[in-house]
């Protein structure tokens, strides 16, 4: 009887580690984002799904990467002591989200400007508004700390944001490697 009883452990044991195995691999009810665009429409489309993914009780995690990143610029704050290429980057890339363009008929920022006026008339949030509502629904947003450095960007001149931390490429794939859903944007 000994035996079988040890036998039985034995199969129980192995039954645990296989499980907790499986359970490893079974994504979370997570939306991890990579946000690469700074287009007006793409930027929206981003926040858009972000927002609705928590209302849905998801977690989300948007990495903001490159051409993204200037969304996150604050209009009101100045930063001193920026190389030449970072005043250049500065000045010739949108400061905040209220900067951003259509990535389709703009038309010399005729259509920007009628979208943001047809929202407005719509009752449709604005991009700010988005933001600000992310922040309010628990909406992790990391910023790439590679593409704030090429393009000359600090830290102190980016908005204020309740889950905002910088980071590379390794903590997005971490998240990302736990997400039930993984977007490009």
């Amino acid at each position: 009887m000994t035996h079988e009883l040890a036998t039985l452990e034995k199969q129980v044991a192995d039954l645990r580690a296989k499980l907790e195995g499986i359970e490893r691999r079974v994504p979370s009810n997570k939306l991890s984002m990579v946000v690469f665009s700074g287009d007006l429409d793409r930027a929206l489309a981003a926040f858009i799904i972000a927002t609705g993914a928590v209302a849905m009780g998801m977690d989300v995690v948007m990495f903001f990467t490159f051409w993204a990143t200037p969304i996150l610029r604050d209009p009101a704050k100045k930063v001193e002591d920026k190389d030449f290429m970072g005043k250049m980057f500065g000045t010739m890339l949108p400061k905040g989200a209220c900067s951003v363009k259509l990535s389709k008929m703009n038309m010399g920022g005729l259509g920007t400007a009628m979208m943001k006026n047809l929202m407005k008339q719509k009752n449709v949030a604005s991009l700010d508004q988005m933001i600000a509502l992310a922040g309010e629904l628990g909406v992790q947003i990391y910023v790439c700390e590679l593409s704030m450095e090429l393009m000359g960007f600090k830290r102190e001149e980016m908005i204020q944001y309740p889950a905002m931390d910088f980071c590379g490429v390794a903590k997005f794939l971490e998240e990302a490697m736990d997400s039930r859903i993984q977007l490009f944007i």
